[in-house]
């Protein structure tokens, strides 16, 4: 697939931040499109990827991505974000230096004086659940991203489910969304299945993450299979999920249920590998990279039915009501139970995770960027 033109000497600027330290599905995915980009651009002698990041206590290596161009500044991320995004200053002119594209793959923008404005909105989650969310973004999020939207030449969004809720939300024109769906990873699938390994969980401890319902059905089937795998939750335990947590201790859960915190992309692809299966019972999903990653390694899935989580696993998994912990229990019995299903699940989710490609997700953006800069150079 050849990359489309962009005619001139072009200079891309990525905002690299939340891939700094310790990467979330958000950080996965400025991560790998950052370093697909930079693949793509190699093609085109006049393209350049530069990524940008500030923070007082990280730093970001000057190999971060083979071929991408590096600025990194000693700016307290939280200082420079009240900045831009409250009074729109300073430029990146002043911070980094002139660009053609400035892309935020987040829902806030980097102002600019002249480049083109790209931002990714992930999911409007603040907007349909703001009991979910901090009293900061509950506060601040529904007017900063609804004026970044409305200015930015596009708005990139991962899945169909949000291109339409971007759409009727933020009343965003349909020409002006991209869809630009995250990639499956570059991690080899097992030989077989581990019909008797963990259950898996992958993602923040965060309420719209459904763990209480979680909880409750892996109750439900232990009590009818005492002798069921291990629940297994990997991801960041923010201050607020620590109550809820902290619980188990005294629970018949306790002895059941292992709480990892944050892994690292070589610990999760570890976790998948030897899971019997992944289990995301989400309220909502903008996309749901968890599903995809499973798919991937050969792990068969069970994911609710909000958000593009249906969109993402299709045929490939088992599809539950996020509310329904009855439901969710019998489809984690299922898994455990019927190998005949679970040989099935694999085979459909390894051919379902090879139809995303970050190649693919570069190649969206590389024309979503020659479409806007066009258009401005009339």
């Amino acid at each position: 697939m050849c990359a489309p033109s962009l005619d001139s000497i072009v200079k891309i600027l990525i905002d690299y931040r939340p891939a700094l330290h310790e990467r979330t599905g958000v950080g996965e995915h400025i991560h790998h499109l950052a370093e697909a980009l930079t693949a793509r651009s190699q093609s085109e002698p006049d393209v350049s990827v530069t990524l940008f990041s500030s923070s007082w206590r990280h730093r970001l290596p000057s190999d971060a991505i083979a071929g991408a161009k590096i600025v990194d500044r000693h700016i307290p991320v939280r200082c420079l974000n009240w900045f831009w995004h409250r009074v729109q200053w300073p430029s990146i002119e002043s911070v980094v230096g002139k660009f053609d594209v400035a892309h935020s793959p987040h829902p806030l923008s980097m102002p600019s004086r002249h480049a083109a404005h790209f931002v990714t909105i992930h999911d409007l989650d603040f907007l349909a659940h703001p009991d979910h969310v901090s009293a900061e973004i509950r506060r601040d999020y529904p007017k900063l991203v609804e004026r970044d939207a409305a200015r930015a030449d596009r708005v990139i969004v991962p899945s169909r489910y949000t291109a339409s809720i971007v759409q009727t939300q933020l009343k965003i024109p349909t020409d002006r969304i991209v869809i630009c769906s995250n990639g499956a990873p570059l991690w080899a699938p097992r030989h077989v299945p581990i019909y008797d390994g963990h259950i898996l969980f992958v993602g923040s401890i965060e309420p719209r993450k459904n763990i209480k319902t979680l909880l409750g059905a892996y109750r439900a089937l232990l009590s009818r299979r005492a002798h069921s795998p291990d629940l297994v939750l990997a991801g960041h335990v923010p201050r607020t999920a620590r109550d809820m947590l902290g619980a188990l201790d005294s629970s018949p859960l306790d002895r059941k249920v292992r709480v990892l915190g944050y892994v690292s992309p070589l610990e999760r692809y570890e976790l998948y590998r030897n899971a019997s299966m992944l289990v995301m019972p989400s309220l909502d999903e903008g996309f749901g990279l968890p599903a995809l990653e499973a798919m991937t390694v050969g792990v068969p899935v069970i994911v609710s039915t909000r958000g593009a989580l249906p969109e993402v696993v299709a045929d490939a998994g088992l599809i539950v009501e996020p509310d329904d912990e009855n439901a969710i229990q019998k489809a984690m019995a299922r898994i455990l139970d019927d190998r005949f299903y679970v040989n099935a699940a694999v085979a459909r989710g390894l051919l379902r995770a090879r139809s995303y490609d970050w190649g693919r997700s570069a190649h969206t953006l590389f024309t979503a960027y020659a479409d806007a800069l066009r258009e401005r150079r009339g």
